[in-house]
């Protein structure tokens, strides 16, 4: 998308498609230069990187001076039982089995309490919390925006956005994702 509206842009990813634009590999290893980028994108992938300091360090020096980095992450510490209840309502039939299927059906076959399960989970996925990439980042980055907001909505059969947003307003589930916008420069 950012191609076809003229802008010159490389997808790093080791599930990358093939193309010219694009480099199966983790970011981590993938070969980057110093000082050539005026933006870099990171979409939810900073909670399953082996080392998030090492990962912001390497996109920081990427980025030109004043260049901006733009994230959009999740907070799993946040997904607490009711948010998970209510996810778990809205999910389609199980032969479209995706995520929240298999979260719902090994808690369920867990026997354990919600928040023991999804903090072992998490641990076995060596996932990183929310609030501590937040930290990482704003040691890093200059914050120019923070925005709390929904997630899970692409993976429900019964919901929107829309309505992941109103019940975050009402007070019913708790907003996990997280949108992060920082510049590099003096900080």
């Amino acid at each position: 998308m950012l191609q076809s509206s003229g802008y010159g842009a490389l997808g790093v990813d080791p599930e990358a498609p093939e193309g010219a634009h694009y480099r199966r590999v983790a970011f981590e290893r993938a070969a980057l230069m110093h000082d050539v980028a005026d933006a870099v994108i990171a979409s939810t992938s900073l909670h399953h990187v082996a080392d998030p300091a090492d990962v912001l360090d390497r996109i920081a020096t990427t980025l030109v001076d004043g260049g901006r980095l733009v994230v959009i992450e999740w907070a799993w510490e946040d997904f607490d039982e009711v948010t998970a209840a209510w996810c778990f309502e809205r999910l389609g039939l199980d032969d479209e089995a995706g995520w929240l299927h298999r979260r719902r059906d090994e808690w369920l076959a867990s026997g354990q309490a919600w928040n023991g399960y999804v903090r072992a989970w998490a641990r076995e996925e060596r996932l990183h919390r929310g609030s501590t990439l937040l930290r990482l980042l704003d040691e890093r980055f200059q914050r120019e925006q923070l925005a709390r907001g929904p997630y899970f909505f692409p993976d429900l059969a019964h919901g929107s956005d829309e309505d992941e947003q109103s019940a975050i307003e009402a007070g019913e589930i708790r907003a996990t994702r997280i949108d992060y916008l920082g510049t590099t420069g003096q900080r």
